[in-house]
Parts: C-alpha cells; structure tokens; sequence
C-alpha cells in the first residue's frame, strides 16, 4: 500500500500567527489556572492559620478579663450565658423561645438559665401582652444594676490595659476594632454587606 503524502505545513501567515497565539494562550491560560489554584490554596491556608492565632487570641482576652475583674468583682463569676441572657434581655422583654432562638441555645438549657436569674431576682416574669398564655421574661432593676456594672467594669479594664500599650499597638487595635465588628456580625449572620 502506497504511502500517503503528508500535508505540507502552513506556510507563515495569519493562519499560523493564530496557531500560536493560540498554543500560548492555553499555556498562560493553564498557568493561570495553576497559580489561581494555588492563590486559592495559599489564601485557604492563609484564612486557616489566622483562624487559629485570632481563635487563640480571643480565647485569651477572654480568659484573662474575666480573671482580672473576678478579683475585683466576686460576682463576675456569674456565668457568660447568664450576662449574655441579660444583654439580650436588656433591649426587651422576650419569651423564652425568642431568647433560645436568638442565643441558639435549646429552649431547655434556656429555662434553666433563667431559673437561675429568677432565684438571683435578675429577671422576672411579666404576662404577654399579647398572649396571655405565655409570660415575658424581663430584666429586673437589680438586673439592670448588674449589667451596667458588669459593662463598667469590663470597660474600665479594657481601659486601663489599653493604656499600658505602646501607642503603636493601641493604634493597631482601635483600627481592628471595625474589621472585627463585621467579623462578629457575619458569624451572627446580621452582617449588612453580606
């Protein structure tokens, strides 16, 4: 059987620009697509381990405000889902459900908090306006009183700490201050530029 001929290469011209331009348009594009891959991989790892040192972080100013008011404060040893429970409670009173539902907490484990406040005189129970069925839990003025020093307090350290830093760093932090704002309401999931 004869041999058939090969066809000749394309002599240069447009035809053949285009050949090329295409050969290294789908390398750049593969490259691209490669670093962008590897971008995505880095920026992953990158929120990963800013993740950890900013979960670390918090964990320890948490630790460590609470500790320094405790000296101070006997009572800061109530417990943070009780002041948390009275900071929602501060704004108006809700029933039980509503606050389980804004804390995603059971409603179960929310009763038994708000036991506890009731025996403390922190809250009581009001009728529902609008169902009389159900009661309100709100804020007693002993509550109210709590709260305020709870927020002084923890104001007043935060202060002072604040000023035994170098400006520098003080500076660092306040500029943080909004970007964690938006941190805090994304996880909430109340963050308006999501």
């Amino acid at each position: 059987m004869p041999s058939q001929p090969q066809p000749a290469p394309p002599p240069p011209g447009p035809a053949a620009e285009t050949a090329d331009t295409d050969a290294e348009t789908a390398d750049t594009e593969t490259a691209d697509t490669e670093t962008g891959t590897e971008a995505d991989t880095e920026t992953g790892t990158d929120a990963l381990a800013g993740a950890q040192q900013l979960t670390d972080v918090i964990t320890r100013l948490r630790r460590a405000l609470r500790s320094s008011i405790r000296s101070e404060f006997p009572w800061e040893a109530l417990p943070m889902a009780q002041v948390e429970l009275l900071q929602t409670l501060a704004a108006s009173p809700l029933r039980v459900g509503e606050l389980a539902a804004r804390q995603r907490l059971a409603p179960n484990t929310v009763s038994g908090l708000i036991s506890k406040l009731l025996d403390a005189g922190l809250v009581d129970r009001q009728p529902d306006p609008g169902d009389r069925r159900t009661a309100r839990i709100a804020l007693t003025e002993a509550g109210h009183q709590q709260l305020r020093d709870w927020q002084s307090a923890h104001e007043r350290r935060l202060a002072a700490a604040l000023e035994s830093l170098p400006p520098t760093d003080r500076a660092a932090v306040m500029r943080a201050l909004p970007g964690l704002d938006h941190l805090a309401r994304s996880l909430a999931g109340t963050d308006p530029a999501r």
